[in-house]
Parts: C-alpha cells; structure tokens; sequence
C-alpha cells in the first residue's frame, strides 16, 4: 500500500498555470517596465544605426563579407538610370493628371524608356560585377552577386541601406 502524499491534488487550470511559464519574464512595476523598454529601444537604435553605417557584426548575412561590401561599394561608386527611376515614375504619375494626350503619351513613354535603359544597364553592371569578382576575388562564387547590385543600383542613392560608403565618381 502507498502512503499519502499529505496535500490536496491540484485544479486542473492551477496545475496548467504553473507548468506555463512566460517566455519574457515581466517586470514587476511600471518603473521596471519602462526602463526595459527605453533599452530595448536604444538598443535598436544604436544597431540600426551601426547598420547604416556598414558594420560588419551588425549586416544581415545577405550583406557580410567582403565581396558583398566590393559589390555595394562598385555599384555606388557609379551613377546609373535605375536609380532616378522611382523620380521618373512619379514625375509621369503627375503629368497623366494633365488633360493633354501628347503630354501623358509622352510621360508614359519617358517611364518606359527609363524602365529598358534600367534593364539594360542591370544586364551590363551584373556582366561587369561578376567579372570584377572573379578578377579580385578569384575563389568567391559569384551567384547572385549581380542581382544584389542590380538591385541596389535601382535604389536611390539617399535611400540605399547600409549607406554608400564612396561617392558617386570615385574609383574603387
């Protein structure tokens, strides 16, 4: 025969409470509570900050390495017409307001033409990059390198995250 174990058998939904336990554990006061949100937003802040900046530690893995830097650093060292292109999209937004057919067949054609020459110069700065890659960094692969800097060539300069660290013109 067992022996008792001395104490009532817990509610099922006491039993429950117990077992769950909070993946964060609360803060006991509203003073608590408040200074874990202001570091927690200086923290965010202060990596936010260091990615803009280009940090290593602080990129998302798309973005680390060498070879990715030399890409960020190729494409923003160079102007190209996909990054006027947002400007150009919304300036033709604008002019197919006017009641002029001329106007808006105009418009609409500078967005296209914008949009190929975009294109185009993506084919060319990928074929450039990959081949730039493999001349300096001869043991890298080079898969999906030109996407990254065709993509970032479309961004506009101010808007480019991490920020460009060279300036438009300058070698590299």
């Amino acid at each position: 025969m067992t022996e008792a174990k001395g104490r009532p058998t817990p509610k099922r939904k006491d039993a429950e409470k117990a077992r769950i336990t909070p993946r964060l554990a609360p803060a006991t006061n509203r003073s608590e509570k408040k200074a874990q949100k202001l570091a927690s937003r200086q923290a965010r802040v202060l990596a936010r900050q260091a990615f803009m900046r280009g940090e290593e530690n602080a990129l998302p893995p798309r973005d680390r390495g060498p070879v990715r830097r030399f890409v960020r650093n190729y494409v923003d060292a160079r102007r190209s017409i996909g990054e006027f292109f947002l400007p150009i999209v919304m300036l033709v937004l604008f002019l197919t307001v006017i009641p002029i057919a001329w106007v808006q067949f105009a418009s609409i054609m500078l967005m296209y033409s914008a949009l190929l020459f975009s294109v185009v110069d993506g084919i060319f700065l990928t074929r450039k990059i990959k081949k730039e890659v493999t001349r300096r960094f001869p043991n890298e692969p080079t898969k999906g390198l030109g996407m990254y800097g065709w993509l970032r060539s479309t961004q506009v300069r101010r808007l480019r995250a991490p920020q460009p660290q060279v300036k438009a013109g300058e070698q590299i």
